[in-house]
């Protein structure tokens, strides 16, 4: 299934996409909450109940009145707006290689040793239209081209064996990262969190893992775990910046929850990142590009750039980035 929230009258309203076209689910059976987090919650029962509804969509024993995908699409929230929690993941080996060299930095054995993960804002989760930031986020801003799970179901000290039964859907993550403020937060060895807290955008569907079968393939050696065969791609102002594959996560989503889920429990509705395919974000592209010719110019996000990414099956995540009209700067409130 696909899923989207959407606002109707100022009203978030949740959709389900059949054949390019958006049918509001409360319309269709009132027993369906607008809420993705709350179906989510319920047990597995609204779920069955959203697939009775898209098989009659698509056999025609429901006859319902839609909004074309793309028409619908400037209406678009995050999937779920306030997710329970949201964390971010290191799964992509290439990305961390490239960024430690353009550093000058050897590869840190630890990451072949277990995955790691950090806690960023829930309560600032956006999707498709616009994102507006503050002055300084502009110093370096960067996006991050990801894909992300959506919990299901609550668990516990789930083996990475189980986890994926776990997994209700997937969505396009785009982690926002404003890196003078992360990076000077970092010396601390603690964060990222200032430059990380002001935006994630998710979107725009929500996709069960039943419309991604297809594109099964094996994990890497030695990891357990469903992988997919997704191509990503992020372009900024229409030039391609970006071009992975879901494929080349090293740590498989299902041995995230593992480490997410030891000693704690995990809730329907949280959403864990994948982490920053290679080549996924500026930080990386600049620092390579630096590296090969001490000409280059880096690029980083502008006021009114427009970022859309593209992962095979999930859709493609448009957003147009803002600048606030204030001069207030936390980089400024430091003591000298």
């Amino acid at each position: 299934m696909k899923l989207v929230t959407y606002l109707h009258h100022q009203i978030s309203n949740l959709g389900i996409v059949s054949n390019d076209i958006v049918y509001n689910l409360n319309s269709i059976n009132t027993r369906i909450p607008n809420s993705l987090l709350r179906v989510l919650q319920d047990d597995g029962e609204m779920m069955a109940l959203i697939r009775e509804i898209e098989q009659d969509l698509i056999t025609g024993k429901i006859k319902s009145e839609g909004v074309a995908y793309s028409d619908c699409y400037g209406s678009f929230q995050a999937p779920i707006p306030f997710p329970t929690s949201c964390r971010d993941g290191y799964a992509f080996r290439q990305h961390v290689v490239s960024a430690r060299r353009n550093r000058g930095v050897p590869m840190i054995p630890e990451f072949d040793q277990y995955p790691i993960f950090y806690f960023t804002n829930h309560q600032a989760i956006q999707g498709p239209g616009e994102v507006w930031c503050m002055p300084d986020h502009f110093q370096k801003l960067d996006f991050e081209l990801e894909i992300a799970m959506v919990v299901g179901k609550k668990g516990r000290n789930i083996k990475a064996a189980e986890a994926d039964a776990y997994i209700a859907g997937y969505v396009i993550m785009n982690d926002m990262s404003a890196r003078t403020l992360q990076m000077e937060e970092m010396l601390l060895n603690l964060g990222p969190a200032k430059g990380k807290d002001f935006s994630t955008v998710i979107g725009p569907m929500f996709v069960t893992p039943d419309e991604l079968v297809e594109y099964k393939v094996a994990p890497k050696e030695n990891h357990v775990g469903n992988a997919y065969n997704l191509s990503m791609k992020c372009w900024v102002n229409e030039v391609l910046v970006s071009e992975g594959n879901v494929s080349d996560m090293d740590w498989t989503f299902a041995e995230i929850l593992e480490r997410c889920a030891y000693g704690v429990d995990i809730f329907p509705g949280d959403v864990i990142g994948s982490g920053t395919v290679g080549t996924g974000c500026f930080l990386e592209l600049n620092g390579t590009g630096l590296l090969n010719d001490k000409g280059f110019k880096p690029q980083w996000l502008q006021p009114d750039d427009i970022v859309k990414m593209e992962i095979t099956g999930l859709g493609k995540l448009v957003n147009t980035i803002k600048k606030e009209a204030t001069d207030f700067s936390i980089l400024a409130l430091k003591k000298r």
